[in-house]
């Protein structure tokens, strides 16, 4: 089993060390994968990228069978040519393609709810994700469906299939068409009202040809690794989905699996 989502030092928002997630991870019986944000063109200037060549020289020795390297790439339009020469020019095992940035604005900021409905906001969200999904078709895996109700100014932040069933079901079956897997982020997954509005879009994957899962914590802190991991398996055996992960670009099994 396998955690294919956690950040550390390398990401501007973590400085969990690469022995304590080992450490962690071994004390749970996980598997890891180290996936550090890059996100070109931030809006404030060097945040969220890495040097890469570093990231590889510090952590090849720690690669083996339970430590795998990856990347999680914040995916723009515009910035598509850039990161696919960044994955192509080094060797990852796992790709994690989000979207954190919607019109040029962070979706953590609070700005980008002010005066806006959800209705607004949501739809201009999907709609970055669709044109993403759309170009990057060269991602592993789509992180975290659900970024943008951990930090929407609404009082119902949820994402429910029938209120977003159009653009949802053209992400869901481009990914699908392309044997690509969904990420079941565990980050919010400790709140049942999340886990029951996420089951109907995961089903709706699989009814649209969707196949395969991966499973991440999304943890910046050793206490996070493998957090919430019996609700996502439980939701990956209602949808009758497979977990996987990525070791050097290909798709495996978990040996304990749904």
């Amino acid at each position: 089993m396998y955690d294919t989502h956690m950040h550390t030092r390398f990401s501007t928002d973590s400085t969990m060390s690469m022995e304590d997630a080992v450490r962690r991870a071994g004390e749970l019986g996980l598997g890891i994968i180290i996936t550090e944000h890059m996100d070109l063109n931030y809006p404030e200037p060097q945040a969220f990228i890495f040097n890469v060549d570093e990231y590889f020289d510090a952590y090849q020795p720690c690669r083996n069978d339970n430590v795998l390297l990856g990347i999680e790439i914040g995916m723009r339009g515009e910035t598509e040519p850039d990161n696919r020469r960044i994955v192509e020019g080094h060797s990852f095992d796992y790709v994690i393609g989000s979207i954190h940035i919607v019109d040029g604005v962070d979706i953590y900021q609070e700005s980008f709810y002010q005066g806006r409905t959800k209705q607004d906001v949501y739809s201009r969200y999907f709609s970055a994700m669709l044109d993403c999904v759309t170009k990057y078709d060269w991602i592993d895996s789509l992180g975290h469906i659900d970024y943008i109700a951990r930090y929407a100014r609404f009082q119902d932040v949820d994402i429910y299939l029938d209120e977003f069933r159009e653009p949802l079901e053209k992400i869901l079956g481009l990914l699908a068409s392309r044997n690509k897997a969904m990420e079941i982020n565990t980050r919010r997954l400790g709140d049942k009202k999340a886990l029951e509005a996420l089951i109907p879009i995961y089903r709706r994957f699989k009814e649209l040809g969707g196949q395969f899962v991966t499973i991440g914590s999304d943890a910046h802190n050793p206490k996070d690794i493998g957090k919430n991991f019996e609700q996502a398996m439980s939701l990956a055996q209602i949808c009758n989905l497979k977990p996987v992960f990525f070791r050097e670009r290909r798709m495996e099994y978990w040996k304990e699996g749904v």
